[in-house]
């Protein structure tokens, strides 16, 4: 019997959810787990900018009040509106822009099927469509069989890298001993992509080529489930318990399309201070490599200051805890601790700022034209945001108020003037 969910069982999980019901009693209703729901419908949710009636779509904060009028410099395609909030091009040509997020989107479950004011809200919506979220099940289960799992960028990727060593007469063994946290792949992997042909080297530059009888697809990178003993979310409380003084950094990566670059984003959740650097790819080695830039650019006693404790999840990037928490020549620099899988909300602070970042980069825009200077700027916006939370101060301000300013000097991060402040698509447009 299939595991998959049907398009009849999604059409019923819409109608639990347009009565309000929840994710225990919509899987009463469809008779699964509470959590396959839960992840199908974050899963397979659409994100729709509408309004009601004649009342366009329009998530200002300003709105209710606004009569601005010529906001598009007399280039207005809608001529007929009295006022620019009833244009759907408001949002994106008005300097006094700020957006409204309804925050009950960001709770269980997770989208506005049910809501009271779904028929008088002009924000942005999240909709779970049986007919759409079947659409989207089916190409992803299409895409999943079509040809070998992996993306153009990441084969020309491992492409560079394996290919010069195998014709300097290296054997794909020590290639892999050499290079596993860079490679994000297993051994068997690299001899089946050299003898598919995916890589300019060949079987005949092989010194010794090894043959297997066919076998069972297995997963392409396996992470070593004894990273995480000592380090799971219950050994990190027991040592916040032990060490009630110190503070929490927490750690995550954000992908812009699957194999190209990636974004490793550190959050001090106490100040909501965010900072984030361009990966060439999401790999160990890559994690590591940034934890050793850090560790030479701010200096050992600055750096055990700012990362005393660090909290991530279970990605395979974080895979290697002990080249993270420990400096090349061996002295202990932070420690390292992970969520329980499938816990993200353990480190909720983090994935709420990122929210942020997804307002300039929006999910499947490709961060390969990036540079290290457009994050660092995209960084300087976001942290000069003002935040409740902090009594309405900027993270700038919070975090140079606990730690000083020395971290802003050498990573070059300068506070953007309120004014100034774009937290759109227009910040990184060329």
């Amino acid at each position: 019997m299939s595991n998959y969910t049907t398009y009849e069982e999604r059409m019923e999980i819409e109608m639990c959810l347009f009565n309000g019901l929840s994710f225990s009693e919509t899987a009463k209703e469809v008779k699964k787990d509470r959590s396959t729901i839960s992840r199908e419908v974050r899963k397979h949710s659409v994100i729709e900018k509408t309004g009601y009636n004649a009342t366009g779509y329009n998530a200002c904060s300003h709105r209710e009040g606004c009569t601005k009028v010529h906001v598009c410099s007399g280039n207005c395609t809608r001529q007929s509106c009295k006022y620019c909030k009833t244009c759907s091009s408001c949002n994106d040509n008005c300097p006094d822009f700020e957006e409204q997020i309804c925050i009950n989107r960001f709770k269980p479950p997770y989208v506005c099927n049910g809501c009271a004011e779904r028929n008088r809200c002009t924000l942005e919506k999240t909709l779970y469509i049986a007919a759409k979220a079947q659409k989207q099940a089916e190409a992803e289960i299409s895409d999943s069989r079509k040809g070998v799992l992996i993306s153009e960028e990441e084969l020309t990727r491992l492409n560079t890298l394996v290919t010069p060593l195998i014709l300097q007469g290296q054997s794909v063994h020590q290639i892999y001993c050499n290079k596993a946290d860079s490679l994000m792949c297993s051994e068997r992997t690299l001899y089946s992509y050299i003898d598919q042909g995916f890589f300019d080297a060949r079987n005949i530059d092989l010194p010794r080529k090894v043959r297997y009888r066919p076998r069972r697809k297995q997963q392409e990178f396996k992470v070593d489930k004894g990273c995480y003993v000592g380090r799971n979310y219950t050994d990190f409380q027991s040592y916040l318990a032990k060490h009630p003084d110190c503070h929490v950094v927490q750690m995550d990566t954000v992908i812009g399309t699957v194999g190209g670059k990636v974004l490793l984003t550190i959050h001090f959740a106490d100040t909501s201070f965010m900072i984030a650097f361009l990966r060439e790819a999401n790999t160990s080695q890559s994690v590591i490599d940034v934890f050793d830039f850090l560790y030479k650019k701010l200096g050992r006693a600055l750096f055990e200051r700012l990362f005393p404790v660090i909290l991530t999840d279970r990605g395979s990037e974080f895979s290697n805890p002990s080249m993270l928490e420990y400096e090349p020549e061996g002295i202990r620099r932070t420690n390292i601790f992970f969520c329980d899988p499938g816990a993200p909300y353990q480190k909720g602070a983090i994935e709420v700022n990122h929210e942020l970042i997804r307002r300039i980069l929006p999910k499947g825009r490709s961060f390969n034209d990036l540079t290290q200077e457009d994050v660092d700027r995209m960084m300087c916006h976001i942290n000069s945001y003002r935040r409740a939370k902090l009594n309405n101060k900027t993270p700038f301000e919070a975090f140079d108020f606990y730690f000083g300013n020395k971290l802003f000097e050498l990573l070059h991060y300068v506070p953007i003037d309120p004014d100034c402040v774009i937290l759109t698509q227009k910040l990184l447009k060329r």
